[in-house]
């Protein structure tokens, strides 16, 4: 398998495939990878991949340059405080072994490795959610050299941006995913792992929820969604079909999802890109402008209407719950989740028509053979399900009769109409292994050779590669004049082409010779050797990044506060209680409850101008209360308001909707808010990430927040870390919330209670149902759409950190938040009653617990603030 050379124009994106071991490494390569990317045993978002040891990286790295692919190691995941100094000594292990960038998602991060190194290159990770041109901005100040985009923008916003950061001059390489499993929440912003186990997603332990069958409740009643149970998964993104749009797009890496897949799965999917991307890049045919994204129908089992030919089979045999082309398309949401199954399924073959003297009859849709492992889909995949290898076939027509081995099968379990899906083809596996089997280099890159000399003089060749190695090499023996078989192109290109079991092939051989020379064969071959020897060795040298020695985190941290004024000033208020609404009526409780300092997260913005005028007017009354008493009694109530979790490009228009309520201030959660906000009084909310001081200091300095929600990852000793390394009236902590766990593109009141595709023609089911997803342990899941139409799963039980309030008190913390979502404005008074009554020390945290659990409909937990034995 040979690879093209680079072309300028246009820009032939670079292939970057997952390697969550060895193996996967060399598959990567022999099928046509141009980068590798991998994590370490710490600090990765895949800990359950086999991953490699900071042992393993010089060795892996010289293997790689040898063979002219990148690799990039993962530290994807937030860092907490007391990790600092094991991050940073990872970091220059990272840097010294010549790795060619690491991708972060966390902010601190970022901060620490341009301290250490002025440039070694940082990928913002999608991890980072960054969905519009301010988001890339953000990554280039924190000295991101590359973005990798949220799966969920499409083309037409994927274009958008590139457009607007070239007008802006913060342009950056951006990358996207092009195949492989697609989470349904935004990456960086899912707290499912984390709200029902303790497992974040942010560290590398997703627990993977959205795979698992959910009902859907709407108005109290349970929906009869037939054999739709999986309402959370999507179908695996398979960019294929559209590769000609994202190489116009600019985009100038694209990247294979899976470090968690087998070495078949990644030369699968590798060679398949591979030879795609080059046939793309030979001749990119116009194309209309991409408007669906129409590869997989469930209905067909083939892609679209066009056969299923090798690539697509290729795919679909590798890994697939359905193939589609994700969000590249916009929003589809009768397509992105068809919800029957959330597991590995394959190609489908048909149906079955027949059940006969132990053998089965189907409707044949794909190639089936002796040998190939099948499964059969009654309808209920989280029951076990027949299944077994094929061990002969007669075809009948557009029939196939399937023969099993004896007792493989419970042909009772079998039913006509069950659908049949191959899972296992072990020709197709073979041929896969044999493509990274053995030692010798099977995915060869191109060198050119040009050729100098005259009689009397060495003969000289000079090799350049495509990575820009150049190499000279001299014949020790001069050249004569030809009588038989001179030195003409031919022969020379014969000579210098015979690179078989190198990494290279001659792609091109000028020859400067102008008379008819001849050297020995034997010298030509040595010559040839030794081209070899010397462009592997300059390939195999790490990469010399710079690396300061006398820098340390602790340079970053924030000065010395221990003593300061402000914490002393801080430690001498009382404790304030912070009260985050998400409707009128609660908004109205917290008012009468005389709460000073209201959050409002509403579904529609415009309702903010009625919150906004109810607290002034509340303002007013207590301005006369006070005036009338001669007292300062009663407070004067401020109002926040929250813009959409989700920036995209052309939104504006709804920050622009929730400034115009004129509240007192913003709760900024993404980074076009921090643009779009800049003049206002702000507060960072918990989806920007805060774990660690360096981080906190970022946002603290850079934005002048007023103040940080600290994230909702840290549990109550790395929260103490955080609050003890920082001035702690920097922050707030949420105590009391039903935790938001999945925030989505995904609609699933578009998708399931109706037929439309999106907001513009669904009918708008979310402003007339209340809607809960219930799970298999039957919790009810609430749901809540935005003005965005992104929906958000909030877990049907608060969680409390009650217990550890008074701890928290003790190190200066004074901003306490609580959270309601759908509880009542009696529960509103009660819940708010009860915390007032801890923060003043009138009950414990324990006594709050046990009060509020034994009110069964509120159902309060102990949250992972209190999980420490599972992340020390």
């Amino acid at each position: 398998m040979k690879s093209d050379r680079p072309q300028l124009s246009p820009q032939r994106p670079e292939l970057l495939a997952p390697a969550g071991n060895w193996e996967c490494a060399k598959a990567a390569v022999e099928n046509g990878a141009d980068a590798i990317y991998f994590g370490l045993d710490r600090f990765n978002a895949r800990m359950r991949a086999e991953n490699f040891t900071e042992a393993d990286l010089p060795q892996l790295m010289t293997f790689l340059h040898r063979r002219g692919v990148k690799g990039y190691v993962t530290v994807n995941t937030l860092i907490f405080p007391k990790e600092l100094a094991e991050a940073q000594q990872y970091l220059r292990t990272i840097i010294a072994a010549g790795v060619d960038a690491v991708i972060v998602q966390d902010v601190g991060i970022c901060r620490l490795i341009r301290h250490l190194s002025p440039d070694f290159p940082i990928h913002a990770s999608t991890q980072m959610t960054i969905t519009s041109a301010a988001g890339v901005e953000f990554a280039k100040s924190l000295g991101c050299q590359l973005v990798v985009l949220a799966r969920e923008c499409s083309l037409q916003e994927i274009n958008k941006i590139q457009q607007q950061i070239a007008q802006q001059e913060t342009s950056l390489p951006l990358e996207v995913f092009v195949h492989g499993a697609l989470c349904v929440a935004y990456s960086g912003q899912c707290l499912t792992s984390e709200a029902l186990g303790g497992r974040s997603a942010n560290r590398g332990e997703c627990a993977q929820a959205c795979r698992m069958p959910y009902d859907l409740i709407a108005d109290g009643e349970v929906i009869n969604l037939k054999e739709r149970k999986y309402l959370l998964s999507p179908q695996d993104l398979a960019g294929l079909d559209v590769l000609p749009d994202l190489v116009k797009s600019g985009v100038t890496c694209l990247k294979i999802e899976g470090r968690l897949k087998a070495p078949e799965y990644v030369a699968n999917v590798t060679r398949v890109y591979r030879q795609a991307l080059d046939e793309v890049m030979e001749e990119i045919p116009p194309s209309p402008p991409f408007e669906g994204g129409k590869i997989a129908p469930l209905n067909k089992g083939g892609w679209g209407d066009l056969p299923l030919n090798q690539e697509h089979y290729n795919l679909e045999m590798a890994f697939s719950r359905g193939l589609y082309t994700g969000w590249f398309g916009g929003i589809n949401n009768q397509e992105l989740v068809h919800a029957r199954f959330g597991k590995k399924r394959g190609v489908y073959l048909g149906e079955v028509t027949r059940i006969h003297n132990e053998q089965v009859t189907i409707k044949v849709e794909a190639p089936v053979k002796p040998g190939d492992g099948i499964v059969f889909d009654c309808g209920h995949p989280e029951a076990k399900e027949e299944g077994g290898r094929v061990y002969a076939v007669a075809f009948k027509g557009k029939e196939a009769m399937l023969t099993f081995g004896r007792n493989d099968l419970n042909l009772r379990r079998v039913h006509i109409g069950d659908r049949i899906w191959k899972t296992s083809d072990p020709e197709l596996d073979k041929q896969l292994r044999q493509s990274f089997a053995g030692e010798n280099p099977q995915f060869q890159r191109p060198i050119d050779v040009e050729v100098y000399g005259e009689i009397g003089q060495p003969l000289i060749a000079i090799a350049r590669d495509g990575l820009g190695n150049i190499v000279q090499v001299e014949s020790a023996i001069s050249l004569v004049e030809a009588h038989t078989k001179p030195l003409d192109t031919e022969r020379l290109q014969e000579q210098f082409g015979r690179l078989g079991n190198t990494p290279f092939v001659l792609e091109k051989l000028t020859n400067h010779l102008s008379i008819s020379l001849m050297l020995p064969v034997s010298e030509l071959n040595r010559m040839r050797r030794e081209i070899v020897v010397q462009l592997e060795k300059l390939r195999s040298q790490p990469k010399p990044w710079q690396l300061r020695s006398d820098v340390t985190f602790q340079n970053l941290l924030p000065s010395s506060f221990s003593s300061s004024p402000t914490l002393r000033e801080a430690k001498a208020t009382s404790p304030s209680l912070i009260v985050l609404v998400r409707n009128l009526k609660q908004l109205q409780a917290a008012l009468k409850a005389r709460i000073e300092t209201l959050y409002c997260e509403f579904e529609d913005p415009r309702a903010y101008r009625e919150a906004v005028q109810m607290v002034r007017q509340q303002q007013q009354k207590n301005k006369a209360d006070n005036s009338s008493l001669l007292t300062d009694n009663s407070p004067l109530p401020t109002i926040w308001v929250a813009p959409p979790r989700i920036t995209k490009p052309g939104e504006n228009w709804i920050l622009q909707q929730v400034r115009a309520c004129e509240a007192d201030g913003y709760l900024i959660r993404n980074y076009d808010q921090l643009q779009f906000f800049a003049q206002d009084r702000c507060i960072g909310d918990f989806s920007l990430n805060v774990a660690n001081p360096l981080t906190a200091d970022y946002f603290q300095q850079r934005f002048a927040l007023e103040r940080l929600t600290a994230s909702y990852d840290l549990n109550i000793s790395q929260l103490q870390d955080l609050l003890t390394s920082c001035p702690p009236q920097w922050f707030e902590v949420t105590i009391h919330q039903h935790i938001p766990m999945f925030h989505m593109e995904h609609c699933v009141f578009c998708a399931f209670l109706s037929t439309g595709t999106d907001h513009t023609n669904c009918g708008r089911p979310c402003e007339k149902q209340e809607v809960k997803l219930k799970d298999r342990v039957g919790s009810e899941h609430v749901l809540k759409a935005d003005v965005g139409c992104r929906n958000t799963v909030f877990n049907g039980t608060a969680q409390t950190g009650a217990e550890y309030v008074q701890r928290l008190i003790e190190l200066g913390l004074r901003h306490f938040r609580i959270e309601f979502v759908n509880e009542t404005p009696d529960q509103v008074t009660k819940i708010i009653h009860r915390y007032r009554q801890l923060l003043q020390g009138e009950i414990t945290g324990s006594q709050l617990w046990r009060e509020l659990k034994l009110q069964n409909q509120l159902g309060v937990t102990r949250g992972p603030m209190g999980v420490s034995a599972l992340r020390s």
